[in-house]
């Protein structure tokens, strides 16, 4: 049952989006205003008010990029789905969740994340190039109970964000609506291939108003299709004009790779996505899990520092592309370095086991004997709590990528067994594939480190070299 706070913030949030919706993106103003004061009254207290006055003075700003980005996007969202990812994501998650997630660290002693990440399948209707999820087949499934316990046993220690992957989660599609409907108090995000969106499917969101997309997709039909197999370029075309007609929030998900990092980072293919309606973006760098990875598809350690230099251009002011782009290898500075194994999420398999990432398929629980506390505090978890960051140079947070001899010895050293469903992978095997690479990018990236005591790339009049347009 709602607390007496809960209804009366969704009650002012109402009003507040009701005007906000009604009227022209010039006459907005005061209302966006409200939408700030209302964030800094139920927001975190460390948070200064020179950070509420300076988004104030962008609001008031006709020119500002990312306010007329937002006005944009208000245009041309259902308002269904608008005003409940206003609350769900905006107070739910960020504000009230937020609060209640550091309570419970300090209570709990352990990482409590602020989002879950889980698999309802392991089945794919595709075989992509270098994915270890395309080989699984229908092996594993959680069922709706699972899910809905992992949502459940989430809100209590106060999560309101959950991802699905897989797998193709909307394989699941059925199970998935459900319960969307049932906790329509919480956020979801679901990385698709696309193929399984539909007209019927963009009504449904339209009315339960709680569901974004990630769509993946890698560049030119080209890229794209060598990858993701022919035709599956026009799927996620046809995918974005109906999300975009019905007003659904996505944005995409990319796989940066040795062989497409130019064309999924190209200014051709920013406006594409943004011309089509991605406002947003994640991009991943590939990694070389399970006993068949493609090794040659890791990006060189020159291409990285370029990824670095383009993503922190393309969120500069002195680019007009109406995008923001994440990097999850790439943005460990503002985040603090990994954000793994509870810190900041983890990750459940279709077969229940808890990892600590999504990229790591090592684990010492399930869900299926185990509570998410009881994960949290397992030693796998734990080893990730005592020992975050795990280096100095957030250009460097992952344990496997960049610190393999950690992943190895953290992984030894609580008896955790490989949840690899293709084959079972040794954590020797992963890491002794990962050194070569992390001592080729350790030189770069303490280069990039070191540049300045103030960290340049955080600094707006930092200009990067060999930018590409």
């Amino acid at each position: 049952m709602a607390k007496t706070t809960d209804i009366i913030a969704k009650k002012i949030l109402d009003g507040i989006t009701d005007n906000i919706i009604k009227k022209d993106k010039s006459e907005r103003v005061d209302d966006l205003e409200s939408l700030v004061d209302f964030v800094k009254k139920h927001g975190i207290k460390s948070i200064p008010d020179t950070q509420y006055e300076s988004i104030k003075k962008a609001i008031n700003d006709k020119d500002n990029r990312w306010i007329n980005m937002i006005n944009n996007t208000i245009d041309e969202i259902n308002p269904n789905v608008f005003k409940t990812t206003v609350y769900n994501f905006g107070y739910n998650a960020f504000l009230k969740g937020t609060k209640q997630v550091r309570k419970n660290r300090e209570k709990y002693k352990c990482n409590i994340p602020w989002l879950i990440l889980f698999d309802p399948t392991s089945a794919c209707n595709m075989h992509c190039d270098g994915c270890w999820a395309g080989s699984y087949g229908n092996k594993h499934n959680l069922s709706f109970d699972d899910m809905d316990s992992i949502v459940t046993q989430g809100k209590s220690l106060g999560i309101y964000f959950y991802m699905m992957t897989g797998g193709e989660p909307l394989v699941r599609k059925k199970d998935i609506l459900t319960l969307a409907e049932k906790h329509n108090d919480v956020q979801f995000a679901i990385f698709t291939n696309s193929t399984l969106i539909d007209e019927e499917l963009c009504r449904k969101l339209q009315e339960l108003g709680n569901i974004v997309f990630f769509l993946s997709i890698e560049g030119t039909l080209e890229t794209n299709d060598a990858r993701r197999g022919n035709g599956h370029y026009a799927s996620v075309m046809n995918a974005m004009h109906l999300l975009k007609e019905h007003g659904i929030i996505f944005g995409v998900s990319i796989c940066y790779t040795r062989y497409n990092i130019d064309s999924v980072t190209s200014n051709d293919f920013i406006k594409l996505v943004s011309d089509n309606g991605a406002k947003f973006g994640f991009y991943f760098h590939y990694m070389p899990i399970g006993n068949s990875a493609n090794l040659t598809l890791l990006p060189t350690a020159a291409q990285r520092k370029y990824m670095i230099e383009r993503i922190r251009y393309i969120r500069s002011d002195d680019c007009n592309l109406p995008f923001f782009p994440m990097d999850f290898q790439n943005d460990g500075e503002y985040v603090g370095g990994c954000i793994a194994g509870g810190r900041n999420y983890f990750h459940i398999n279709s077969a229940g086991d808890a990892e600590p990432c999504v990229f790591i398929h090592y684990s010492d629980r399930n869900i299926h004997s185990a509570s998410l506390i009881e994960v949290l505090q397992a030693p796998l978890f734990m080893a990730y709590y005592n020992n975050q960051p795990f280096n100095d140079n957030h250009l460097r947070p992952c344990p496997m990528l960049e610190n393999p001899e950690i992943l190895r010895n953290i992984v030894k050293e609580t008896n955790s067994k490989s949840t690899d469903m293709e084959s079972f992978e040794s954590v020797d095997n992963l890491c002794d594939k990962c050194v070569p690479y992390s001592q080729i990018w350790e030189k770069t990236a303490e280069e990039i480190w070191c540049a300045s005591s103030h960290h340049i790339l955080l600094h707006k009049n930092y200009s990067p070299s060999n930018i590409k347009m």
